[in-house]
């Protein structure tokens, strides 16, 4: 099961209503690319498919596509904010490495 923190969760709904329409869910998949072979995909959405894993936060909607669920699996998503910046980070405890940037990973 994947989890957003209270910060995330948060941050995720304040942008959502920036949008015009409001989206319905968030939608979090892993997808191939980078040096390390996957990288995390966020995207909204204004509707679910019936084979995705739909979970509630708060009144958030997030959505999981059945191939990103095992990558996901035990994933917490965080909202950070520090002098390097802000940004959306994921605590996964299946990794097994990153590349330099952090921008992809591998299990």
């Amino acid at each position: 099961m994947i989890s957003l923190t209270p910060v995330a969760t948060t941050k995720v709904k304040e942008i959502m209503n920036l949008q015009n329409p409001v989206p319905t869910a968030l939608r979090v998949a892993v997808v191939g690319g980078g040096c390390s072979g996957f990288q995390y995909h966020m995207a909204f959405e204004n509707q679910t498919n019936e084979s995705d894993d739909v979970f509630e936060f708060d009144g958030l909607k997030v959505a999981v596509d059945q191939m990103s669920s095992m990558y996901l699996d035990g994933v917490e998503i965080d909202y950070i904010e520090s002098l390097e910046g802000a940004g959306f980070k994921f605590n996964n405890p299946h990794v097994k490495s990153t590349c330099g940037c952090g921008s992809s990973f591998s299990v």
